[in-house]
């Protein structure tokens, strides 16, 4: 029995190494997989504590002026972001229910966030290009797809919304 609890105590501190390495966190016995991600100067870093499992497309025109072509981000809850300052983040106010975020130093678009009132208030969409690693998301949905432009159309099958169906999403109470 001794020997069992000097084996699980090894595989213990090799796990807590392999977390470290791999900014994978020990929350309660269960492993949560983080990720980290910035602008492109540095002056804004961040951490989400929420491994998101899927990507988002938006067509919509402001994500596409906001990110120079189809807005890639992945869905976070705002208590799952932590930024580790918020001194280089302008934030300003696009439209009745968001507000998006780009570094004051660079430019570098980062997120939007919803601020309408309702479920999804203060659910934040990162851009996937100022994650670090990006690797194992896949895109699973397109919004605002009656606004693509005719010029590109992505390979496999989403979940599509139109922007009556989502301007429905964000102002459900």
């Amino acid at each position: 029995m001794a020997r069992l609890r000097g084996r699980c105590k090894q595989v213990s501190q090799i796990v807590r190494r392999l977390c470290d390495a791999n900014d994978i966190q020990q929350q309660s016995g269960a492993i949560v997989m983080t990720r980290t991600g910035g602008c492109n100067c540095g002056a804004v870093r961040f951490e989400i504590t929420q491994d998101p499992d899927h990507v988002h497309a938006c067509h919509c025109g402001m994500c596409r002026r906001f990110s120079g072509g189809v807005f890639l981000g992945v869905e976070v809850p705002a208590d799952q972001v932590r930024f580790d300052t918020e001194e280089g983040l302008a934030v300003y106010r696009s439209s009745d229910w968001a507000e998006r975020a780009f570094c004051k130093s660079c430019g570098s678009s980062l997120f939007y966030r919803l601020t309408a009132p309702g479920p999804m208030n203060g659910v934040c969409y990162i851009g996937i290009g100022t994650l670090d690693d990006a690797n194992g998301l896949p895109l699973t949905g397109e919004i605002y797809i009656d606004c693509k432009p005719d010029g590109y159309a992505f390979a496999g099958n989403t979940d599509k919304k139109t922007e009556v169906e989502m301007l429905a999403m964000f102002s459900a109470p």
